[in-house]
């Protein structure tokens, strides 16, 4: 596998592109074995150089072995007269073709005015008959030459196009495959076209298919995130997004199984299964693989991943080596991995997780008794009596509040005023943790209760103090 920097064009070609193309390929987990960070070879490979800007004069030999070969020809048509042409065929309602105005001129007559000093494009002759390939997923293909216009390889500015120096770079690092999007169907042909003037091997081709939105239309920004950085940022694993892209236009064997491993989709990925038809990108769908790898993952890899989200809320200090590894052996990072294994298993994406730890880091007592989804809770007959027998006992309560003390204290209560289910555990729950749904006792108290031992930018009431400010509340409420 070869990573090649295609930056011949200028202006939107920036050093702060390559690097995030670099750095999102290696986070997905794409690695190649040539390219111009590998410095394991000399000059990154074989093949060398590998960004194309370093390779215009290969491409500006091989434009002129093609005029000599009267396979190509100087044009010497301006800007304006070619918008001139394609406005007319807008206008006649013809194909936008290039008129081949300079195809008549005398190679000698156009050799002399570009000595002269007078700006030439380089085209290319398209032969006169079908331009035939076959293409791995849609089969043989066949373009007439007529609807082929002309096109230019090298600008009259000396900076030579896409279509003309892919085609030279594929041959001479002997490039098998060609598979791309199926916008690029209809350069295909031009680039046959190329191969067959240069004498050189034309590769295999597999245009796979267009990504859309729900919506049918072509994917774009306004379906949410389209790049590669936007989904790591969201807090995407890897694994799930190289397990998804996948899946879009292709099937596995059987095609009911949907989870792989990379080294599976390695073993089971065939072109062959790949569908000509468009593709639906169905977030729902990356959730839950994303979900999935999450519950799969060691929980410590997940509260390092998790851990930037929390820092950027506040939640949690930012230390002065600003990356996770300063939390490694801290009695903050391993309660931290603890709260994330409670939580985890609840999130799509693990910007999320902030979201779903609020209830450790804030209690605000009037906040849960104005909560509309508590309501029906607290207008309970027993509420009001489960509410302060459980706290007159939390109040006695004397060091750290264990899993197992605060059961028997729910037993106390349970015998005390003659609930259970819902009746005893939902008003609890809101006391503690401000709603009446969430994680089990047993695993959330003794995270609270160790949480409220840290000195974190947001202190983490123990559970007597969260227990204390609702009753106060409840009971001025009740009043």
């Amino acid at each position: 596998m070869i990573l090649r920097i295609e930056d011949t064009d200028v202006q939107r070609s920036e050093a702060r592109y390559e690097t995030q193309l670099f750095e999102d390929l290696k986070w997905l987990g794409l690695d190649w074995d040539e390219g111009p960070d590998i410095t394991s070879q000399p000059g990154g490979g074989p093949y060398r150089p590998y960004r194309q800007s370093d390779r215009l004069q290969i491409y500006r030999d091989y434009a002129e072995q093609l005029l000599r070969e009267h396979k190509a020809y100087l044009c010497f048509c301006s800007d304006e007269e070619l918008e001139a042409e394609r406005q007319r065929a807008i206008a006649n309602q013809l194909p936008q073709l290039y008129s081949g105005k300079c195809l008549a001129l005398d190679p000698a007559e156009g050799a002399k005015r570009r000595a002269a000093g007078e700006l030439a494009a380089i085209r290319l002759k398209i032969p006169e008959h079908p331009i035939r390939f076959h293409d791995i997923v849609r089969g043989d293909v066949e373009f007439s030459s007529e609807v082929v216009s002309d096109p230019i390889i090298m600008r009259s500015s000396g900076i030579p196009v896409y279509n003309y120096v892919v085609v030279v770079d594929d041959a001479m690092m002997k490039i098998t495959h060609v598979i791309r999007g199926d916008d690029h169907l209809s350069n295909t042909p031009k680039q046959v076209a190329l191969y067959e003037a240069l004498g050189m091997a034309v590769p295999e081709f597999a245009h796979l298919s267009t990504i859309l939105g729900p919506d049918r239309e072509r994917l774009s920004k306004r379906h949410g995130a389209t790049s590669i950085a936007n989904f790591r940022d969201m807090g995407i694993l890897p694994e799930a997004l190289m397990n998804y892209l996948a899946l879009l236009g292709w099937a596995p064997s059987g095609g009911t199984r949907e989870t792989f491993t990379p080294p599976e989709l390695i073993k089971e990925f065939d072109l062959r299964r790949v569908t000509p038809s468009p593709a639906i990108f169905d977030m729902e769908k990356l959730a839950w693989l994303n979900r999935h790898y999450i519950k799969q993952s060691q929980v410590e890899r997940i509260a390092r991943l998790a851990l930037p989200y929390f820092v950027k809320d506040g939640l949690l200090p930012e230390k002065s080596s600003g990356n996770a590894a300063s939390y490694i052996s801290t009695e903050e990072f391993l309660w931290f991995q603890k709260a994330i294994e409670l939580l985890a298993p609840y999130v799509d994406r693990l910007e999320q997780l902030p979201e779903r730890a609020a209830m450790l880091f804030h209690h605000d007592a009037q906040k849960a008794l104005e909560n509309p989804e508590n309501a029906e809770v607290l207008k309970l007959e027993k509420t009001p009596a489960v509410i302060a027998g459980f706290s007159k006992r939390i109040a006695v309560e004397n060091g750290e509040i264990t899993a197992e003390r605060f059961k028997a204290i729910i037993n106390e209560v349970k015998a005390e005023t003659g609930t259970k289910g819902k009746e005893l555990f939902h008003p609890i729950r809101i006391a503690i943790i401000g709603s009446h749904s969430g994680p089990e006792f047993d695993k959330l108290i003794p995270i609270i209760e160790a949480g409220s031992k840290l000195d974190l930018p947001v202190h983490v009431k123990s559970v007597r103090q969260r227990v204390e400010e609702f009753e106060k509340a409840f009971a001025a409420d009740k009043s």
